[in-house]
């Protein structure tokens, strides 16, 4: 019995390390991040005196909106603690967990197809350097492909297996 007592404190513990670390990594991040969030901020302000000074009034007032909009999430970033971001998001998927399943599903297709596009990208580069032709689909080992071989019009033909 103590053994398992032992074991349950260690893991307890092991688990509030992490805990503590995941915080103030959260906490140095989200305060740079608001900085950064900051400049943008201070940016569109730029863009939007710009504009007033060009006289486009209602495109000005809407970036001065945007950027206080901006501006506050920055705040919020940098002034935050990485346990109250923490809490915040919690929180946030609690009451909104179709907004949260929706997102991961947007995040998911997008790291899909940038995952299928660097793909495609190294095969073509491979085959047009010579060192991935005959070599996809299991070619290297022991199973037989067809070659391929380009006509003049443009179609493509099998030929004979190879080994």
């Amino acid at each position: 019995m103590a053994d398992t007592e032992q074991a349950k404190e260690r893991v307890q513990s092991a688990a509030q390390d992490a805990k503590g670390k995941l915080s103030e990594q959260v906490d140095q991040r989200s305060t740079e991040a608001g900085r950064q969030v900051s400049t943008v901020a201070e940016d569109v302000r730029s863009v939007a005196q710009e504009l007033r000074t060009q006289g486009k009034d209602t495109p000005a007032r809407y970036a001065e909106q945007a950027a206080e909009r901006v501006q506050g999430a920055g705040q919020w970033l940098e002034q935050s603690s990485g346990d109250q971001l923490l809490r915040d998001v919690e929180d946030f998927a609690r009451r909104n967990p179709w907004v949260v399943a929706a997102g991961g599903l947007v995040l998911g297709l997008a790291a899909s197809r940038m995952l299928k596009a660097s793909s495609s990208e190294r095969y073509r580069a491979g085959v047009s350097n010579g060192t991935g032709s005959g070599q996809r689909n299991g070619a290297g080992s022991g199973e037989r492909t067809l070659a391929v071989e380009r006509r003049p019009e443009g179609s493509m033909a099998p030929t004979e297996p190879l080994s």
